[in-house]
């Protein structure tokens, strides 16, 4: 087991994917400091920790740094005993690293282009390339979590899903995700949201949504 000492965490507070790393540090009991960070005024620890893509979240263990979020979070199951985030046998890690590289692969640019693409044309079809890949989702959930009973590796990678998306959606009003598309989702979104540990991390609702509305508002000001 690794030592639980010398474990910091350089984030910012309303990022999904530094959301990842946080929780799995949480659900294995590893005590940690966290560092938030300006993204429009990046620390020299920063620069220095993650010289080649310059963003968060990095993990620095014992003064060695660990980058980018799904990388992050199979180190800490890695690293530290109890709480399994990725399943024990091979072919369902494999299952698991496959899934969580189609949500960072198709979710999230899907959502993105449907959300914030200055062409109508773009954003109408990452809509329904962000539809698509929550069908196959849908498809995929079997029980009450990707992993089962229990939070893992897609999940945490999925959160977005649950979360951000919706206050995405609020804000500009889009039609890309609801109950009655997705009742699976849904309901999953429901237990992982309620989750202790999940909900002892994610930042305010109101506050992101704020901040999505601002975004959407001065996007419609420009054109």
């Amino acid at each position: 087991m690794a030592s639980n000492q010398h474990v910091k965490l350089f984030g910012t507070v309303r990022s999904p994917f530094v959301k990842r790393a946080e929780i799995a540090l949480k659900l294995k009991g590893v005590e940690y400091e966290y560092v938030e960070e300006s993204l429009s005024n990046k620390s020299d620890d920063l620069l220095k920790y993650n010289p080649v893509h310059k963003k968060v979240p990095v993990l620095l263990h014992n003064d060695k740094p660990v980058c980018e979020s799904l990388v992050i979070v199979e180190y800490v199951d890695e690293a530290w005993t109890g709480y399994p985030i990725l399943p024990s046998d091979p072919y369902h890690r494999a299952q698991a690293r496959f899934w969580s590289k189609f949500i960072d692969d198709k979710v999230f640019p899907a959502a993105f282009k449907a959300a914030w693409n200055p062409n109508e044309k773009e954003r109408d079809k990452g809509a329904e390339e962000a539809r698509e890949a929550l069908q196959i989702l849908e498809n995929k959930l079997k029980g009450k979590f990707f992993n089962g009973d229990s939070i893992g590796l897609v999940d945490l990678a999925a959160l977005y899903i649950a979360f951000w998306l919706p206050l995405i959606q609020e804000a500009g009003g889009l039609d890309l995700y609801s109950g009655e598309k997705y009742p699976k989702l849904e309901k999953w979104g429901h237990e992982i949201l309620n989750h202790p540990v999940v909900k002892g991390v994610l930042p305010p609702r109101d506050n992101v949504l704020a901040i999505y509305k601002t975004r959407f508002q001065n996007i419609s000001a420009s054109k």
